[in-house]
């Protein structure tokens, strides 16, 4: 019974397949007994529904799985379950689908237990031989339904050859009774292992095990072994890696290479070796593009490099006695000494000198090239291979491998070459082969792969390494005596405890690692390791993320050692911050910052002046690191990271200092001097300089900014105006910022001086910046790039107003108070999901803030019906916010902007911010077409918004666009029962201006608003009757055409316009005339139809010229 099931309470087989997989490491036995006999039982009764027959595979399949982590708990339970299955298999009565699924069965268990343990438990006896191989005749190679059938009969098949007679005598007389003669057994086991090493699926690695077991007896060696690898060789020669055939042939014929080299005696293959690896070598393997045939060719290549050599264990290796990690670690050298085993081979005789084949260096060139393969198959079986054939080589020339071995790390090389050579060392280290007089030269070099990262694109590259280079590390412990290893244990352990803590600190585990971090080095052996660690890989490396926890470790390691952070790291780290890689930029500032806040705390612990050693240093560099790296036009984080140490430093050296007199001289000179800069920096024609001056002047203390209040936010709201350049946009977002963080630092006071607090006689200049800058539209090749100061604004117009809600509300005018929610207001009805959902969220903060409240809120009550205080809305969606946010309209003091904001979402392009927006605001006009009053007063407002923007080509062409719309769904009804109403008069006078733009959009715009305007009764019909009149013989064919499409369907929605009699042949000549023609032929079609509607014909005006 599984402990978990025991624990949880619940019988096997119950639970999912997930929670198998769970369960599956705490297993202590084979549970389903019970249920597998029930299963494999219902063989008969299930193999003719193909439904039950797959869920009963299918639940069998789920059992066996879940003892993968632990296969031998099936062992006392494989026979039974064998021989049931067998059973069927050798009824008589049984059908060919209950033999498949019996076989699907057995394939199960095979798969799960391991064919190698599996095989074994198959009859193999010499009864079992003809029906096998009768059996496996029978079926199709290419049947894909059936092919666990064919597997485990050639595995079955592999058993029987291991009866010990000779197969001629199962053949009897080779006259069948028809009289034909009967193929001899050996002949036919060899010709179905042939055929099946050509397929390609899975029986083909079962055919390569025959082949290991067939060809290695005695008299089938005799006979086809030499013919057997004349084939094999013919066929690795006449195929190539290009076509998916040939590469399963090579598959199938390297395998069974490998395992017959593996399986065979050494004298009776020696013979044929030096030609196979001939022509493996004009195969040239190692260069295929498939991995699996470059893995068989290393294989196959170490096989013969082991048969070129003697079967010897060398006496000269290090011999430790016990494979038993913790059993080695507790005997003392006489009981290792005692306890050493007798080897395989006599290994008490001296090394005798013998010649060796000149052949392995061959081999051991193929291993080490294999070692640098792309695939780490590849590498893990030459790292293998390079151990096995070095413990049969002399001293001199196994050292001389392992010399090759350690040229694998050189920076020069791949990760690919760095991960095989760790391997191959593991495997010479536990095997004995790498003498302890090499582990000096050896262990810098896993120091290194223990550390091993390479960027490489967006991400990098190294992990494999690492885990390569701890499991040398952990063959070495169980390969050398601890007083081997005494010299290097500290080192080693340093690094690994280092790099395993820190790498796997993320943000999900952040404050865990640090924990850990701050416990391990508490011991000072892991103390100054960590540190350097973290100063020498991670505060550079490559991802921001890693950079940052870094520091963080820093900051908490800074107590451990508080001198050898202020005299030793310190100095380390103010030249990487202005070194040339960028990432190193990065991290040491910010590791300086860290490092100064937490010398400043541990002094004020314990009344240290431990700061003092450092803050020289820092008193030259600080107002180096915020401008001159800003200046050098680096990436955004070195800048932010320079102000984050401005920011969480300046507090400290003021601190730090004792008496006044030094306050002043630290505060007087530089830091007026430094103000100055920063100011100076606003001016720059450098936009990061710019920006971090702007994040500089945010990021000041207050005792910094005392009196220099008007100074810096005049200097900073000159740096917001500055966007009619169309430039520095990522500058005016941060002097936004700026503008609220030094409000917020200087307080507030309703009386005070303008130098000091946000007072009533500064506080509108204040709010005219912050406003202005929610008009910021400003886009480039990004896209809306002014949304970045627009939100900026809109977040430090919530910080200020806060502020002076709880201080001083009295300074808020109502004025300030209303510009402020109108502009929100316009903002939470813009098309942009992120901006809207920011201003909403703004807005409602102000609107449900009871501590403090908000003063002078427009239509306070009225807001409060529409979002009370339990509103849980989602801005980001477009389907709940217009909704909301159309309600406005009928408040008048937020009637403009609102239908502002509507505009660019109704007029857009998204097609859901488009149709929900509509959708809301066609609701609200429904709403009010019964109100004559509120209707006119909804178009002054349209009226007014459009002669406001009539140039601006943001809200022009979504404005004529959500007029369409409206005109379309007939929202202005009760205005066009008048005769020449005012509104349709302006608004096509404000069209009008449009006829000379070159805007294609623009234009297609208005020939849509003049259609929707035909609706409006009076002379008014014949001015617009007039402008489509004109727009058919424009300069631009397309708009030409256009506007005939347009007006035909015009004609057919309001077939009242013209006259009747006419109506038929004015559709006709608009549909029939090609108005992309020249516009000559245009023209007088065009005035043939201003005679039908009573248009006076338009005159082409020629051009005066002086």
């Amino acid at each position: 019974m599984a402990l978990s099931e025991i624990e949880n309470g619940c019988p096997g087989g119950e639970g999912g397949e997930s929670d198998l997989i769970v369960k599956a490491c705490v297993l202590g036995g084979f549970s389903e007994t019970v249920e597998t006999r029930a299963l494999i039982s219902s063989l008969p009764e299930v193999h003719g529904d193909p439904v039950t027959s797959e869920s009963t595979t299918e639940r069998f399949l789920v059992i066996m799985n879940r003892y993968q982590e632990q296969p031998h708990l099936l062992d006392p339970h494989t026979e039974w379950m064998l021989n049931m299955i067998l059973e069927f298999v050798r009824s008589e009565k049984s059908p060919p689908s209950l033999v498949h699924l019996s076989f699907k069965f057995l394939y199960v268990v095979c798969k799960v237990r391991g064919y190698k343990i599996f095989m074994q438990l198959l009859p193999h006896e010499v009864a079992d031989v003809q029906p096998v191989l009768d059996l496996l005749s029978r079926q199709d190679p290419k049947d894909s339904e059936t092919w666990e059938t064919r597997y485990m009969l050639l595995l079955w098949l592999s058993m029987t050859c291991l009866i010990p007679f000779d197969l001629y005598r199962l053949d009897g007389h080779l006259e069948s009774d028809g009289g034909k003669a009967r193929e001899p057994t050996m002949d036919r086991i060899l010709a179905i292992a042939k055929s099946y090493l050509l397929v390609s699926d899975t029986p083909r690695d079962a055919a390569s095990v025959l082949v290991s077991k067939f060809m290695t007896r005695p008299d089938v060696k005799q006979k086809r072994l030499g013919d057997f690898l004349d084939w094999s060789l013919t066929t690795i020669s006449q195929t190539n890696d290009e076509s998916m055939r040939d590469i399963m042939v090579l598959d199938g014929a390297l395998q069974s290479l490998a395992k017959l080299f593996k399986h065979g005696k050494r004298d009776d293959l020696l013979q044929y070796a030096p030609t196979i690896l001939q022509c493996l070598e004009q195969k040239h393997l190692s260069e295929s593009s498939q991995a699996m045939l470059r893995r068989l060719g290393v294989k196959l290549i170490q096989r013969l490099g082991l048969t070129f050599l003697k079967p010897r264990l060398a006496a000269w290796r290090y011999q430790r006695g016990s494979r038993s990690l913790a059993a080695n670690l507790s005997m003392s050298q006489s009981t290792v000494a005692a306890a050493t085993g007798t080897p395989e081979v006599e290994t008490q005789e001296q090394e005798e000198d013998y010649d060796i084949p000149e052949e392995v260096e061959t081999v051991i060139e193929h291993l080490l090239a294999g070692l640098k393969d792309k695939e780490t198959i590849v590498r893990w079986s030459a790292a293998k291979g390079i151990g096995r054939v070095t413990g049969r080589l002399p001293k001199e020339l196994a050292d001389e491998v392992v010399g090759s071995v350690l040229d694998c790390f050189s920076f020069q090389e791949s990760d690919n070459a760095w991960h095989g050579g760790c391997l191959a060392l593991a495997e010479l280290g536990r095997r004995g082969l790498l003498l302890p007089s090499r582990l000096t030269d050896v262990v810098p070099l896993i120091i290194k792969s223990l550390t091993y990262e390479e960027k490489r694109g967006a991400c990098s590259v190294g992990s494999n390494v690492r885990d390569a280079a701890c499991y040398v590390c952990w063959s070495f412990a169980r390969a050398y005596e601890p007083t081997e290893l005494k010299p290097f244990v500290t080192q080693i352990a340093s690094f690994i405890c280092s790099w395993t803590i820190l790498t796997q600190c993320t943000k999900n585990v952040l404050a865990v690692c640090c924990l850990l971090v701050v416990y391990i080095a508490s011991f000072p052996e892991y103390t100054k390791a960590m540190i350097d660690h973290l100063i020498s890989m991670k505060i550079n490396h490559w991802d921001g993320v890693i950079r940052e926890l870094a520091t963080k470790a820093l900051h908490n390691l800074t107590p451990q050692a508080p001198d050898y952070m202020a005299t030793t790291v310190v100095p380390q780290l103010l030249p990487m911050a202005v070194g040339i890689d960028l990432h190193g930029r990065h991290g040491a500032i910010m590791a300086c910052a860290e490092i100064t806040h937490a010398l400043y705390k541990q002094g004020l612990q314990t009344n240290r002046k431990i700061l003092y050693q450092a803050i020289n240093w820092f008193q030259v560099q600080l107002k180096f690191f915020t401008l001159h790296l800003v200046s050098s036009g680096v990436k955004d984080a070195i800048m932010v990271s320079s102000i984050f140490f401005v920011k969480l430093n300046s507090t400290c050296f003021i601190l730090c200092l004792n008496s006044p007199f030094d306050l002043c001289l630290f505060v007087c000179t530089p830091v007026d001097a430094l103000i100055s800069q920063y100011i100076e920096g606003l001016k720059s024609p450098q936009m990061l300089t710019r920006c971090g001056s702007a994040l500089a002047l945010g990021c000041l203390p207050r005792f910094m900014i005392q009196g220099k209040l008007m100074q810096v936010c005049l200097e900073d709201h000159m740096c917001t105006v500055s966007q009619k350049e169309g430039s520095f946009t990522e500058a005016r977002r941060d002097a936004v910022g700026a503008i609220a963080q030094v409000c917020v630092k200087a307080g507030v006071c309703a009386h005070g001086s303008p130098d000091s607090a946000l007072c009533s006689e500064n506080v509108a200049e204040v709010y005219g910046a912050l406003l202005n800058s929610m008009n910021d539209y400003t886009t480039d090749s990004r896209g809306d790039v002014g949304a970045w100061v627009r939100e900026a604004a809109m977040t430090s117009l919530m910080e200020v107003t806060m502020l002076v809600a709880i201080s001083a509300p009295e300074i808020l005018s109502p004025d300030l108070v209303k510009c402020m929610m109108c502009c929100l207001a316009q903002q939470a009805a813009e098309k942009i999901d992120r901006y809207r959902a920011h201003a909403g969220n703004i807005f409602l903060s102000l609107l449900h803030s009871t501590e403090p409240e908000v003063p002078h809120i427009p239509h306070r009550e009225e807001l409060l019906s529409i979002f009370p205080t339990t509103t849980t809305l989602n801005w980001n969606a477009p389907s709940q916010a217009f909704q909301y946010i159309t309600q406005l309209l009928g408040l008048p003091q937020y009637q403009r902007h609102t239908l502002l904001g509507l505009t660019v979402s109704v007029g857009g392009i998204t097609e859901s911010t488009v149709h929900f927006s509509s959708q809301s605001l066609f609701e609200y006009l429904r709403g009010i077409q019964d109100n004559y009053a509120a209707l006119a007063q909804f178009g002054d407002t349209l009226l007014t918004i459009f002669r406001d923007n009539l140039r601006n080509e943001r809200v022009s062409i979504p404005f004529l666009k959500m007029l369409n719309q409206m005109l379309a769904n007939s929202c202005f009804e009760i205005l066009t029962t008048q005769e020449n109403h005012q509104f349709c008069v302006e608004l096509l006078t404000l069209c009008k201006e449009f006829k000379k733009t070159k805007d294609i959009s623009k234009l297609r715009a208005c020939v849509a608003v003049f259609c929707g305007l035909i609706q409006f009764q009076g002379e008014v019909r014949k001015k617009v009757l007039s402008q489509l009149l004109m727009l058919l013989c424009h300069s631009f064919p397309v708009i030409r055409k256009a506007t005939a499409g347009q007006m035909y369907e015009m004609l057919l929605t309001y077939d009242d316009v013209i006259d009747p009699e006419v109506l038929d042949d004015v559709m006709t000549l608009l549909s029939d005339t090609n108005w992309e023609s020249d516009l000559a032929t245009v023209r007088t079609h065009r005035n043939q139809l201003c005679d039908w509607l009573g248009i006076p014909s338009p005159r082409v005006v020629a051009k005066v010229t002086n």
